[in-house]
């Protein structure tokens, strides 16, 4: 495991795609918001930014979807996940307080259709701890951007899940570790005892 020395003015944790609708199609879903929601209340006590990203659609935003987005096109003729429907929530067990940061993004990272970054640099954030489902989805797109813009980078891989099992373990195992630290929810309280 990697040191895990954080300032927690400048770290955000960001709790990704946690919503009924996803949560529920997740491998072991319960153990995965136990997990999720003791992650956020030590952050909370360290004083870390807690952040949401939740992926949502209004009408609007089904129509600016091109058919040359191959996975986002079909989402336009079905208008699933409509901003207003309880399932596009962050989920109750993990929900944000007052104060912290909540976007809401019609693509698969965190940044591109948010002002996540603006939000997060406000604050004078330089650390992300990344966990969301999916790994093959939310967590990729947004660890790469993030890598792109320069962010000192943690995923807690026992909080990410993914549809594969077999891709979040070659994610988490080869392919994260040449931009961030791989951690587990158990190494963050560890630090949390610090």
């Amino acid at each position: 495991m990697t040191a895990l020395s954080l300032n927690p003015a400048r770290t955000a944790l960001l709790v990704m795609d946690y919503q009924p609708g996803i949560v529920a199609r997740a491998p072991g879903a319960d153990a995965l918001l136990a997990r999720m929601a003791r992650v956020i209340a030590q952050a909370r006590g360290l004083g870390i930014h807690v952040g949401y990203v939740r992926v949502a659609f209004e009408d609007a935003d089904y129509d600016r979807i091109p058919p040359s987005n191959k996975g986002f096109s079909a989402l336009a003729g079905a208008r699933p996940m409509n901003a207003a429907d309880p399932a596009t929530a962050v989920h109750p067990a993990v929900a944000p307080e007052p104060g912290d940061v909540v976007v809401r993004k019609t693509r698969v990272g965190a940044f591109s259709t948010t002002d996540l970054d603006a939000q997060l640099r406000g604050r004078g954030v330089d650390t992300l701890l990344l966990a969301g489902i999916s790994t093959s989805g939310v967590v990729l797109s947004t660890l790469r951007d993030a890598a792109d813009r320069d962010y000192r980078l943690f995923v807690i891989a026992d909080c990410c899940a993914d549809p594969d099992p077999q891709v979040h373990e070659v994610l988490t195992a080869k392919v994260f570790p040449r931009q961030a630290d791989v951690i587990t929810s158990n190494d963050f309280a560890a630090r949390d005892g610090q």
